[in-house]
């Protein structure tokens, strides 16, 4: 069973071109460290602070050696730096979720 992995970050408003860099960085290193990313989302609207990111992969213990991979990667190694560094990220909240809806229908456009 895939799960997605849902993180809700904090971030500080005036750090949002490096959030934005962050999220960037992690398009390679996370699918070669083993999860499928579905993308980072940084603010447009509304609230300035809130950004997410989400994944799937294959169970927890894939999570685990996953996050493994993903601290030894040399690209993982440095956006973590980076975000430690820069501290553009406040609070980071993680939630493991299935998918529970599909099959969906094919989108129609009026």
């Amino acid at each position: 069973m895939t799960i997605t992995c849902f993180i809700r970050y904090e971030i500080d408003p005036f750090g949002k071109a490096a959030f934005e860099e962050y999220a960037r960085s992690w398009g390679q290193a996370i699918p070669r460290c083993g999860a499928d990313l579905i993308g980072y989302f940084a603010p447009h609207e509304g609230s300035a602070t809130t950004a997410y990111a989400a994944y799937n992969i294959d169970s927890l213990a894939a999570y685990e050696a996953y996050r493994a991979r993903l601290a030894a990667d040399p690209a993982g190694k440095a956006n973590y730096e980076f975000a430690k560094r820069e501290r553009f990220i406040l609070k980071e909240d993680r939630m493991f979720l299935k998918h529970v809806s599909g099959p969906h229908a094919k989108l129609v456009l009026p």
